[in-house]
């Protein structure tokens, strides 16, 4: 069973609950999708058994002892990556967006392009069973295809390890990162907040997942500091005919157990958030069952 956790929005507590899912059995694997920012690797400390270099498009380079300062790739870079300083051209390699113009139109050709390699796949064990998780260096693109490359290796874990289940801590939004992590899941998991853009967010994202014909629930995340909200999600929900896995209340403890390098079900496993965590996965497994 693969369970993707996504919210449509930052700081909902996806990666709470995610790291709640992957202590709640002894035997799983756990694949870390937001590779924009990737962080249950800061609770869980896993081994690395395996990295893999991930190439992330292509970068401008000049080489200087062939460039004539003539300007031409400056006046032409639409990306605004390429700028005169100290009399010389450099280039931005955050900005440069590997287009390739600036090496085509090099009177010179002093300009060559050279791959991204420094976003990182890795792989091992932690406590719970086997992780995985990408790092997508700064300014590098093609995310997507890194998640991908994340879930088929977590697929192979499993099948290598005879694990049955697979969480997916997903990125947010509901961009190309997201769709690469949802795509042929068994449920999506939608982590909202009580607020009027967890809502706005949660609709969208919502959206997305119809289009995907997944089986779809959706958790409210501290839905005690504005139950008016909650309810207004919770009627949205209705309306969709989308299942609510459960309501969490809002508890300091969990900071507690993520600054501790625990998920809450570690720290405060018989605080009112753990157990409800607890029924709603067994709810979900139940559902798949």
């Amino acid at each position: 069973m693969e369970i993707a956790i996504i919210s449509g929005k930052g700081g909902t507590g996806k990666s709470s609950i995610s790291a709640a899912f992957a202590t709640l059995t002894s035997n799983i694997v756990l694949a870390d999708c937001d590779v924009d920012a990737a962080n249950l690797y800061l609770i869980f400390n896993p081994t690395h058994s395996e990295e893999q270099v991930y190439i992330a498009g292509q970068k401008a380079v000049v080489d200087y002892s062939v460039c004539s300062n003539c300007g031409l790739c400056a006046n032409y870079c639409r990306f605004n990556a390429i700028h005169f300083k100290s009399e010389k051209v450099e280039i931005d390699e955050i900005s440069c967006d590997g287009c390739q113009l600036c090496s085509h139109i090099c009177p010179e050709s002093a300009i060559t392009m050279v791959n991204n390699d420094r976003s990182r796949m890795y792989s091992g064990t932690f406590r719970n069973g086997q992780m995985v998780y990408g790092r997508l260096a700064p300014g590098e693109e093609n995310s997507g295809k890194l998640v991908n490359m994340v879930r088929e290796k977590a697929k192979i874990l499993a099948k290598e390890n005879s694990i049955k289940n697979i969480i997916i801590d997903g990125p947010p939004g509901i961009g190309c990162a997201v769709i690469s992590s949802i795509t042929g899941v068994n449920h999506v998991v939608i982590v909202t907040e009580p607020t009027i853009s967890g809502l706005h967010d949660l609709k969208r994202t919502l959206e997305v997942v119809s289009k995907f014909n997944l089986k779809a629930w959706v958790i409210i995340n501290k839905y005690d500091l504005n139950t008016e909200m909650t309810s207004q999600i919770e009627l949205h929900c209705s309306e969709l005919g989308v299942s609510l896995a459960g309501k969490l209340p809002f508890d300091s403890a969990v900071v507690d157990a993520m600054v501790n390098c625990k998920s809450i079900i570690e720290w405060s496993p018989n605080s009112i958030v753990a157990k409800e965590i607890e029924n709603i996965f067994r709810r979900i497994q139940i559902e798949f069952s």
